[in-house]
């Protein structure tokens, strides 16, 4: 009966963190099935998101630092959009106001909403990283991960030697949270592949309902290639670093955080 309780509270703890990414995907459902009026569907988008981001922070569900790191990464998002339209990995066909050199400004919100998801879910089950590798080697391996992502289209695409090398890195650390009082621990290269294969679950339901098309699902939705785990799970981590990275820098988030053992042997 327990196990039962302490799995529905970490799936109500969960589904609380999932808010910002739930509304996303609602909306490119509730706009592809009910065509709203004025404006094309991607500027209905961008507005839905500015103002379920206004109300998060407004009610409190989100902290002005989240903010900030979600600022961060919708910055980060809209970046590597660019050019992965540019290059033709994917296309936004329909109209929109708000568009950047192609690129709809409501897509960096889905990046914003990983960090959304990464941000609640660190404060809601209190979680501590255990054997933290030295930063001289996280910061160097995320910003690899990050720029492969733009130099695999002139140069040797190096994800499974940056995935093998995260693999032995992070080998002895782990994620330990709470849920209804009870600490538990789970290695953190199995977290990272978790968090990427839901990410991909979720990048197919997006894409059914028209958030933005590979070149495969331009005549019919298809199932988007098992493949991309691997890119999700990369950029996963990059954002699990970068928000480790900013709440250890951050002195009033040290709460949230054991300093002591991110550098534990």
């Amino acid at each position: 009966m327990k196990a039962v309780k302490q799995l529905i509270q970490f799936g109500w703890e969960q589904a609380l963190s999932c808010l910002f990414p739930v509304v996303i995907f609602a909306s490119l459902a509730l706009t592809q099935i009910i065509p709203l009026p004025f404006l094309p569907r991607y500027d209905w988008l961008l507005i839905i998101c500015l103002l379920m981001q206004w109300m998060m922070v407004r009610s409190g569900l989100e902290t002005r630092d989240e903010l900030k790191v979600i600022t961060l990464f919708h910055l980060i998002g809209l970046a590597l959009e660019i050019f992965k339209t540019h290059m033709g990995s994917w296309s936004y066909p329909e109209e929109g106001f708000f568009k950047v050199f192609g690129v709809p400004m409501y897509s960096g919100f889905m990046y914003a909403s990983v960090a959304s998801y990464l941000c609640q879910a660190w404060r809601r089950l209190d979680v501590e990283l255990v054997k933290w590798p030295p930063f001289l080697i996280v910061v160097p391996l995320a910003a690899s991960i990050y720029l492969n992502f733009f130099t695999h289209h002139f140069w040797i695409d190096v994800r499974w030697w940056l995935s093998a090398l995260v693999i032995i890195v992070f080998w002895k650390s782990w994620v330990t949270y709470e849920v209804g009082g009870t600490r538990y621990r789970m290695p953190l290269a199995l977290s990272f592949v978790l968090i990427g294969f839901f990410i991909w679950v979720a990048e197919n339901i997006a894409t059914f309902f028209g958030a933005w098309q590979y070149p495969n699902q331009t005549q019919a939705w298809s199932l988007v290639h098992l493949g991309k785990v691997s890119s999700w799970l990369l950029l996963v981590i990059v954002s699990f670093l970068v928000v480790a990275t900013l709440k250890l820098v951050k002195g009033k988030d040290l709460e949230s955080i054991d300093t002591s053992n991110f550098f534990k042997g």
